[in-house]
């Protein structure tokens, strides 16, 4: 018989009651899909906060752009529309934004790591061209800065570049970083479809110019980026390419050539025998080759509301448990 018994793990009461003696108090920077998403499993997961945290979240503050507009599931009560409320509160220790775009998002991340808050963002747009600022003054000011979010939605891939991939020496990354595209490229192999929007690239520019940047210890940018959409692929394209063993696909890609990084965004023909010829639809993924680790891919659904709100929520997870132990800073 086991020496541990069910009486000694602590019941939801119980855990309620101690998670109440350490709270950590957030404010969530908007409230639209992924926002609203983020608060929703954040409810959800209350009474197992204390469990995988040492301590529990109150979301205390949500800032809008209205505050009189219903948002089903948030309480009125906690909306503002001012961010200096937010800033200034020093009950708050954790910023999350969610607002997208570059500004004022970018102020409102800089201004937070100033005063000494910790900071999860889910903002491509920011990370992709202002990103070595922020990791910068995030080290300086000992604060996290947390966004595995920003790149391919529920796929853990920012903590493996940062972490498990670490000692790998990588040396080419290869990802489906746009669901959008990658349906369309779907539906026109396997229905003959056209594409009707001008989808040109630059969100899978953003996210591999934060890849990059990570996996070679570089600063590269979104302007560093060459980038071609797939508005000049028709069917005959796909169909060309099906008869002789190929699919295309958009890519994001970054490699190491002669010493230098090389990045960039445009169709690929690839075989079919290839793990990244398989991702259909709107799923994501992220081949990733190194000298000691080979080859490795993670997929998985790259976007939409619930699936973003997780990986944002696995990295409020992250900063609460550094919280307590006072271990922030190190990212």
């Amino acid at each position: 018989m086991s020496a541990v018994t069910n009486a000694a793990m602590p019941g939801i009461e119980e855990i309620r009651t101690m998670g109440e003696r350490n709270v950590i108090k957030a404010a969530l920077l908007g409230a639209g899909t992924v926002g609203s998403g983020v608060y929703a499993l954040a409810e959800m997961l209350k009474d197992e906060m204390f469990q995988k945290t040492g301590a529990s979240l109150e979301i205390k503050k949500v800032l809008v752009r209205n505050t009189k507009k219903d948002r089903p599931g948030i309480p009125k009560e906690i909306m503002t529309d001012n961010w200096q409320e937010i800033l200034e509160d020093e009950e708050i220790q954790l910023v999350i934004e969610l607002m997208g775009g570059v500004e004022p998002a970018r102020t409102y991340i800089v201004q937070a790591l100033e005063a000494g808050k910790q900071v999860v963002t889910a903002n491509k747009d920011v990370l992709a061209e202002h990103g070595q600022e922020i990791l910068s003054l995030a080290e300086n000011s000992g604060c996290d800065i947390q966004f595995e979010a920003a790149v391919a939605g529920a796929i853990p891939i920012i903590r493996p570049l940062k972490q498990s991939l670490a000692g790998s020496m990588l040396t080419e990354i290869m990802g489906i970083v746009n669901g959008t595209t990658n349906y369309i490229l779907t539906k026109m192999s396997e229905e003959g479809m056209d594409p009707t929007a001008d989808v040109e690239g630059y969100d899978a520019g953003r996210k591999i110019a934060i890849m990059s940047s990570l996996a070679f210890n570089s600063n590269v940018t979104f302007s560093d980026v060459y980038m071609e959409g797939i508005t000049k692929i028709t069917s005959d394209d796909i169909r060309y390419a099906k008869e002789f063993g190929y699919v295309i696909k958009l890519l994001g890609v970054t490699k190491l050539v002669d010493g230098k990084i090389e990045v960039k965004v445009h169709p690929m023909l690839i075989p079919e025998q290839h793990p990244l010829a398989t991702v259909r639809d709107s799923f994501n993924a992220v081949f990733v080759h190194g000298e000691a680790c080979d080859d490795a891919m993670f997929m998985g659904r790259g976007a939409g509301k619930m699936p973003t709100a997780s990986a944002v929520m696995g990295d409020i997870i992250i900063v609460m448990r550094n919280i307590v132990h006072d271990n922030c800073g190190w990212n």
